[in-house]
């Protein structure tokens, strides 16, 4: 099994500019304002223009109303340090990096639309 994540952002560009920039993601194939494949090692997430939803489809939600709520985006890391670097270069806001006392070292942040996510390593150190 494998898992691709699809998001339906507001701004589809500015989506782009945040998974790349502050988690390293690469577009994959062609980007478009409709639908883009974004890929980091074995981390797949589709952004997708909120706009493309009918007006019944149950994910279609109101301008401005955050994305997500109840659901946490993990994305596993070999390397904890240089994602951190990564997304602190960016300017986008991102909690401290924290050893968490089950083990790993994570740091958290949230996307444009409000999707929470946090970076972990995969090994304790």
């Amino acid at each position: 099994m494998q898992l691709k994540l699809e998001l339906f952002v507001e701004a589809p560009e500015r989506s782009l500019d945040f998974y790349r920039r502050a988690l390293g993601f690469a577009v994959q194939g062609s980007a478009s304002a409709e639908y883009t494949m974004l890929r980091n090692g074995d981390a797949l997430i589709a952004v997708n223009s909120r706009s493309t939803l009918s007006s019944d489809h149950p994910l279609r939600m109101q301008s401005g109303e955050r994305a997500g709520l109840g659901v946490e985006i993990v994305l596993s890391v070999n390397d904890i340090d240089d994602a951190y670097r990564i997304a602190k270069e960016s300017g986008w806001p991102i909690s401290d990096l924290v050893q968490q006392t089950w083990g790993l070292r994570d740091f958290r942040l949230i996307d444009p639309d409000g999707y929470y996510l946090r970076v972990t390593s995969y090994h304790t150190n």
